[in-house]
């Protein structure tokens, strides 16, 4: 499962948010047999501290999250200052690359085709950028592609095949298997089932935790 993340102002109505649920659906990744796509709520500077908690507490499944996809729009003014927001709001809540904690974050620069040439951050986006981002237009499809592969790719690095013995009838561990990683085969032996898994390196610290 992975999420995505973006950043903006608040432009308060009556209501700053019909819900705080986070949107679930059924995402085509290229090498994986399912991905769920998490759609949080963006985030919002000058929170009123009676939303706080609530908002926080729809952010939580990230830090459960295989990847976080950060959507910035990068023609606002204050994108970089939205990023800083975004960053210490994820540490607080346990991601965080710099300290090594969490799932990987990352970025979509989105709305590239808002920027003209005389935008001082055409540059910036013209230049190459870091391994970790990529230029989109959500209007216009450019770069989703890359973007895509991007995950894909995030996603499989460190990624470790090994063999564990599961009980025949442990059904709710098997299912913990498909959920968090790719099973690739599983052979009755006796009582147990020999099943080969693919999984991230968090997942297996998971796995470990369970026995």
């Amino acid at each position: 499962m992975f999420n995505r993340l973006s950043g903006a102002d608040v432009f308060a109505e009556d209501l700053l948010f019909a819900t705080l649920d986070p949107t679930m659906r059924e995402f085509p990744l290229p090498g994986y047999d399912k991905a769920i796509l998490s759609d949080t709520v963006g985030f919002v500077s000058d929170l009123p501290t009676q939303l706080v908690a609530a908002f926080r507490a729809t952010l939580e499944e990230v830090s459960a999250a295989d990847i976080v996809v950060h959507v910035r729009d990068i023609s606002h003014e204050a994108s970089d200052a939205q990023t800083r927001d975004v960053r210490k709001i994820l540490a607080d809540l346990g991601v965080s690359e710099e300290a090594g904690e969490g799932p990987p974050v990352i970025e979509a620069w989105n709305k590239i085709d808002k920027i003209s040439v005389d935008d001082p951050q055409y540059i910036r986006i013209s230049s190459r950028l870091p391994e970790n981002v990529c230029a989109i237009s959500a209007e216009t499809g450019a770069g989703v592609d890359a973007l895509v592969s991007l995950m894909a790719k995030t996603l499989s690095e460190g990624y470790k095949t090994e063999q564990v013995m599961v009980a025949a009838s442990d059904g709710k561990l098997m299912a913990w298997l498909h959920e968090n990683g790719r099973v690739l085969s599983s052979e009755q032996e006796s009582d147990n089932l020999i099943v080969a898994v693919e999984m991230s390196p968090r997942n297996w610290g998971r796995y470990n935790a369970l026995h």
